[in-house]
Protein backbone atom coordinates (compact mmCIF):
# COMPACT_ATOMS: atom_id res chain seq x y z
CA UNK A 1 0.00 0.00 0.00
CA UNK A 2 1.15 3.67 -0.86
CA UNK A 3 0.59 6.17 1.40
CA UNK A 4 1.20 10.04 1.27
CA UNK A 5 2.63 11.54 4.20
CA UNK A 6 2.08 15.53 4.87
CA UNK A 7 2.79 17.61 8.05
CA UNK A 8 2.72 21.52 8.52
CA UNK A 9 3.59 22.64 12.11
CA UNK A 10 0.80 25.44 12.43
CA UNK A 11 -3.04 26.20 11.64
CA UNK A 12 -1.20 29.26 9.37
CA UNK A 13 0.60 26.93 6.88
CA UNK A 14 -0.80 25.03 4.54
CA UNK A 15 -0.93 21.39 3.47
CA UNK A 16 -1.53 22.52 -0.35
CA UNK A 17 2.39 22.82 -1.40
CA UNK A 18 3.88 19.30 -0.55
CA UNK A 19 0.26 17.81 -1.48
CA UNK A 20 0.95 19.48 -4.66
CA UNK A 21 4.65 17.99 -4.96
CA UNK A 22 3.96 14.64 -3.68
CA UNK A 23 0.40 14.04 -6.22
CA UNK A 24 2.47 15.12 -9.21
CA UNK A 25 5.48 12.60 -8.47
CA UNK A 26 2.85 9.80 -8.30
CA UNK A 27 1.37 10.57 -10.85
CA UNK A 28 5.30 10.73 -13.16
CA UNK A 29 5.58 7.19 -11.12
CA UNK A 30 1.90 5.83 -11.84
CA UNK A 31 1.93 5.33 -8.10
CA UNK A 32 -1.67 5.27 -6.25
CA UNK A 33 -2.40 6.02 -2.66
CA UNK A 34 -4.03 3.83 -0.43
CA UNK A 35 -4.44 6.70 2.00
CA UNK A 36 -3.43 9.99 2.82
CA UNK A 37 -2.31 11.55 6.42
CA UNK A 38 -2.61 15.49 6.71
CA UNK A 39 -1.93 16.88 10.26
CA UNK A 40 -0.97 20.42 11.61
CA UNK A 41 1.26 19.78 14.65
CA UNK A 42 4.88 20.45 15.53
CA UNK A 43 7.45 18.23 14.17
CA UNK A 44 8.74 18.13 18.29
CA UNK A 45 5.99 16.12 19.05
CA UNK A 46 6.42 12.82 20.02
CA UNK A 47 5.16 10.32 16.69
CA UNK A 48 3.09 8.40 18.60
CA UNK A 49 0.87 11.68 19.36
CA UNK A 50 0.14 12.23 15.93
CA UNK A 51 -1.59 10.32 12.67
CA UNK A 52 2.08 9.08 11.90
CA UNK A 53 1.96 7.08 14.74
CA UNK A 54 -1.12 5.35 13.42
CA UNK A 55 0.15 5.12 10.31
CA UNK A 56 3.45 3.44 11.23
CA UNK A 57 0.98 0.52 13.46
CA UNK A 58 -0.68 -0.65 10.26
CA UNK A 59 1.97 -0.61 7.75
CA UNK A 60 3.24 -3.73 6.80
CA UNK A 61 6.34 -5.31 4.17
CA UNK A 62 6.35 -3.62 1.30
CA UNK A 63 4.22 -0.34 2.16
CA UNK A 64 5.51 3.24 0.84
CA UNK A 65 5.14 6.29 2.79
CA UNK A 66 5.94 8.94 0.49
CA UNK A 67 6.72 13.18 1.88
CA UNK A 68 7.95 15.68 0.40
CA UNK A 69 10.86 16.05 2.87
CA UNK A 70 12.42 13.87 5.75
CA UNK A 71 11.98 16.83 8.21
CA UNK A 72 8.36 16.50 7.68
CA UNK A 73 8.76 12.99 10.06
CA UNK A 74 10.20 14.49 12.56
CA UNK A 75 12.38 17.07 13.89
CA UNK A 76 15.36 15.66 15.67
CA UNK A 77 17.90 12.91 14.75
CA UNK A 78 16.64 10.38 17.14
CA UNK A 79 13.08 10.95 16.43
CA UNK A 80 13.87 9.91 12.23
CA UNK A 81 16.07 7.44 13.14
CA UNK A 82 13.66 5.76 15.17
CA UNK A 83 10.32 6.20 12.93
CA UNK A 84 13.16 5.07 9.89
CA UNK A 85 14.09 1.98 11.80
CA UNK A 86 10.57 0.85 12.61
CA UNK A 87 10.23 1.49 9.09
CA UNK A 88 13.02 -0.58 7.63
CA UNK A 89 12.09 -3.40 10.36
CA UNK A 90 8.87 -3.48 9.14
CA UNK A 91 10.12 -4.10 5.51
CA UNK A 92 8.19 -0.90 4.76
CA UNK A 93 9.78 2.36 2.62
CA UNK A 94 10.27 5.61 3.27
CA UNK A 95 10.57 8.10 -0.07
CA UNK A 96 11.30 11.75 -0.19
CA UNK A 97 10.38 13.87 -2.59
CA UNK A 98 12.26 17.38 -2.65
CA UNK A 99 15.88 15.49 -1.94
CA UNK A 100 14.47 12.03 -4.20
CA UNK A 101 15.54 9.76 -1.07
CA UNK A 102 14.74 5.71 -1.52
CA UNK A 103 15.11 4.62 2.33
CA UNK A 104 14.38 1.14 2.39
CA UNK A 105 15.93 -2.10 4.56
CA UNK A 106 19.33 -2.01 3.04
CA UNK A 107 22.87 -0.51 4.47
CA UNK A 108 23.25 2.31 2.56
CA UNK A 109 19.30 3.38 3.42
CA UNK A 110 20.51 3.51 7.22
CA UNK A 111 23.82 5.64 6.66
CA UNK A 112 21.59 8.25 4.56
CA UNK A 113 18.95 8.08 7.09
CA UNK A 114 21.09 8.79 9.85
CA UNK A 115 22.85 11.71 7.92
CA UNK A 116 19.74 13.52 6.81
CA UNK A 117 18.49 13.28 10.69
CA UNK A 118 21.50 14.54 11.63
CA UNK A 119 21.65 17.40 9.32
CA UNK A 120 18.04 18.58 10.11
CA UNK A 121 18.37 18.68 13.89
CA UNK A 122 22.13 20.49 13.19
CA UNK A 123 19.53 22.81 11.26
CA UNK A 124 17.03 23.19 13.70
CA UNK A 125 19.54 24.02 16.37
CA UNK A 126 21.06 26.66 14.20
CA UNK A 127 17.57 28.27 14.05
CA UNK A 128 16.79 27.98 17.79
CA UNK A 129 20.07 29.55 18.50
CA UNK A 130 19.64 32.50 16.24
CA UNK A 131 16.26 33.07 17.64
CA UNK A 132 17.65 33.76 21.18
CA UNK A 133 20.76 35.54 20.11
CA UNK A 134 18.32 37.92 18.52
CA UNK A 135 15.86 37.71 21.20
CA UNK A 136 18.74 38.43 23.86
CA UNK A 137 20.08 41.25 21.42
CA UNK A 138 16.55 43.33 21.53
CA UNK A 139 16.26 43.35 25.62
CA UNK A 140 19.96 44.38 25.33
CA UNK A 141 18.74 47.38 23.61
CA UNK A 142 15.88 47.86 25.67
CA UNK A 143 12.89 46.52 23.77
CA UNK A 144 9.91 45.00 24.94
CA UNK A 145 9.48 41.75 24.14
CA UNK A 146 5.95 40.44 23.87
CA UNK A 147 2.46 41.02 23.65
CA UNK A 148 1.89 44.61 24.17
CA UNK A 149 0.23 45.26 27.36
CA UNK A 150 -3.70 46.90 27.18
CA UNK A 151 -3.91 50.69 27.76
CA UNK A 152 -4.86 51.99 30.83
CA UNK A 153 -6.61 54.61 29.28
CA UNK A 154 -9.58 55.47 30.75
CA UNK A 155 -11.67 56.12 27.52
CA UNK A 156 -11.73 52.86 25.34
CA UNK A 157 -14.22 51.66 22.56
CA UNK A 158 -16.69 50.07 25.52
CA UNK A 159 -16.28 52.88 28.23
CA UNK A 160 -19.89 53.57 29.11
CA UNK A 161 -21.62 50.52 27.14
CA UNK A 162 -21.25 48.59 30.17
CA UNK A 163 -25.19 48.78 30.60
CA UNK A 164 -25.82 47.70 27.06
CA UNK A 165 -23.58 44.87 27.15
CA UNK A 166 -24.99 43.36 30.76
CA UNK A 167 -28.59 43.53 28.71
CA UNK A 168 -27.43 42.00 25.83
CA UNK A 169 -25.71 39.06 28.36
CA UNK A 170 -28.79 38.65 30.22
CA UNK A 171 -30.73 38.21 26.70
CA UNK A 172 -28.06 35.77 26.34
CA UNK A 173 -26.50 36.87 23.43
CA UNK A 174 -23.13 35.03 23.02
CA UNK A 175 -19.94 37.14 23.82
CA UNK A 176 -18.45 36.98 20.33
CA UNK A 177 -21.75 38.70 18.87
CA UNK A 178 -21.74 41.67 21.19
CA UNK A 179 -17.84 41.95 20.48
CA UNK A 180 -18.90 42.39 16.60
CA UNK A 181 -21.38 44.11 17.59
CA UNK A 182 -19.49 47.31 19.08
CA UNK A 183 -16.59 46.22 16.54
CA UNK A 184 -14.48 45.25 18.70
CA UNK A 185 -14.26 41.37 17.91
Amino acid sequence: MNYGYIRVSSDRQTVENQRFEITNFAERNHLQFDGWIEESISGTKSYLKRELGNLLKKIHKDDLIICAELSRLGRNLFMIMEILNLCMNKESKVWTIKDNDRLGEDIQSKVLAFAFGLSVEIKRNLISQRTKEALARKRAEGVVLGRPKGRKSSKVKLSRKEETIRDLLKQRVAKTEIARIFGVN
